[in-house]
């Protein structure tokens, strides 16, 4: 190790790898599904760059940073240490903790076209190698942390990783749906930056009985959408 160089340093190879997995290009689907938030535009809930701006932070400071982020660091843990009871338990309760169909569906659907990818490129976990066994329905936040596990991308890392692609696809969501201009995007970007480090540092301290996430809006929200007229996204 090169003097100075923090613990926990990505390598080069898991950081290309952590790009790739988080990457808008990656085929899985993502860009198909809004997390509810096209539903918050339908309902007037958010109309503009500073309501938008608003409902990130809520849905992040609420939402993953109580649930899919201390989740994604116990399930890579659990891959970490052959943990098949332990992974099937994370991922049946990130599967309660979906309150609609259509969060649940995409949860499910876009684990299973990971995983295809993951098989394609035979990377996918296999028990004859000594690997845990894959739960049952693996939901999408189960197979990213196989990915960042196999490519040896730290937790922490994994975490921001993830948390980033959250608020990117996000934002690509408000520019097809609200209209909301790239500039604007990235101005909500620069704002929202640091507290998707705030979230990652919360998220790492939370015990298990602290989890779980407090979005009655969003749940609501969802739940209208699954029979809105006129719709973009799957969710």
């Amino acid at each position: 190790m090169r003097l100075n160089e923090p613990s926990n340093a990505v390598s080069d190879l898991a950081l290309l790898g952590l790009i790739q997995l988080i990457s808008p290009a990656l085929p899985i689907g993502a860009f198909a599904w809004s997390q509810g938030l096209e539903s918050a535009f339908e309902l007037g809930w958010v109309n503009n760059e500073t309501q938008l701006g608003e409902w990130l932070e809520g849905v992040l400071g609420d939402g993953l940073t109580r649930c899919e982020l201390p989740v994604l660091a116990r399930l890579q843990r659990c891959w970490a240490n052959n943990d098949s009871d332990g992974l099937a338990f994370w991922n049946d309760w990130l599967h309660a903790n979906r309150e609609t169909a259509e969060l649940s569906d995409e949860d499910t659907r876009l684990g299973q076209a990971l995983m295809r990818l993951l098989n394609s490129l035979e990377l996918q976990p296999q028990t004859v190698l000594g690997h845990a066994e894959l739960p049952k329905d693996p939901g999408y936040v189960t197979v990213f942390a196989w990915t960042a596990h196999q490519r040896q991308v730290p937790v922490r890392q994994a975490l921001l990783g993830f948390a980033w692609s959250w608020l990117e696809n996000q934002l690509a969501v408000a520019c097809k749906a609200m209209p909301l201009g790239h500039t604007a995007a990235q101005r909500l970007n620069e704002i929202l930056r640091p507290q998707l480090v705030a979230a990652v540092d919360k998220a790492l301290t939370l015990t298990d009985e602290q989890l779980g996430p407090i979005l009655p809006g969003l749940a609501l929200g969802s739940a209208q959408h699954e029979t809105q007229y006129s719709r973009l996204f799957r969710s």
